[in-house]
């Protein structure tokens, strides 16, 4: 179960952040080109990396939080061209440890209870 919010809360943070990008792209980039480009790259990331989560492939929460990291950092790159201040960031620092803590938690839950499955 806590799998499945973490992939869902992945795969719609990167949504997110690929809709935004591109409704601003759309409107009249208020950033440059490569910024909204990589948030669209990142968040596309992002989602393919809740998938991989979802389904406990190795390296897919690593996958995750590098993705993550990516979106993090171009945040602190718009928060200084839109004047957003420090506090957006720090939301998005709580929800990205928020969902790979669950995704963490939930893998190390379903391997344990597949472990105490195979010795019944």
């Amino acid at each position: 179960m806590l799998l499945t919010i973490a992939a869902l809360g992945m795969f719609s943070y990167g949504l997110y952040e690929v809709v935004w990008a591109a409704v601003d792209l759309i409107r009249g980039a208020r950033l440059e080109l490569w910024a909204e480009l990589g948030l669209i790259v990142f968040g596309l990331l992002l989602g393919l990396a809740a998938a991989f989560v979802r389904v406990r492939l190795p390296g897919g929460l690593a996958f995750a939080i590098g993705a993550m990291l990516g979106l993090q950092a171009l945040a602190v790159h718009d928060a200084a061209h839109l004047d957003a201040g420090l506090t957006p960031q720090i939301g998005r620092a709580v929800l990205a440890v928020v969902l790979v803590s669950l995704a963490y938690v939930g893998k190390a839950t379903a391997e344990h209870a597949e472990t105490a499955d195979r010795r019944t």
